[in-house]
């Protein structure tokens, strides 16, 4: 029978009824987020970001494609953290850069 939305037939007839499909697992796989801090021993200098794909990032880093981290080519990832969304690594990467601290950067790096 089909079903019903506020006493009107519907329109869309389904293949399979719900029950006959209860079987099967339904599971969300999810690419993560990461904000990273990276480190260039040339220049003695950090750098904070966030990506979908560190190792990529990093070899743009290494690769000059980015403005602040084109002028040396030796970066090395010092430190990441996985997020489910790019919204929280992004927030986590403001926190970062907001204390403004290479302390707090070193104090992160050595865990």
């Amino acid at each position: 029978m089909p079903r019903m939305l506020s006493g009107k037939r519907s329109s869309v007839r389904l293949r399979y009824p719900p029950q006959a499909l209860s079987h099967l697992r339904v599971t969300f796989s999810f690419m993560p987020y990461y904000c990273y801090i990276i480190y260039s021993e040339s220049k003695d200098k950090y750098y904070v970001g966030h990506s979908e794909d560190v190792v990529k990032r990093l070899l743009q880093h290494n690769d000059g494609l980015s403005t602040f981290t084109a002028k040396a080519s030796d970066w090395a990832l010092a430190y990441k953290e996985e997020f489910e969304t790019r919204e929280e690594a992004a927030k986590r990467e403001r926190q970062i850069k907001k204390k403004k601290s290479r302390k707090y950067i070193e104090w992160l790096i050595r865990g």
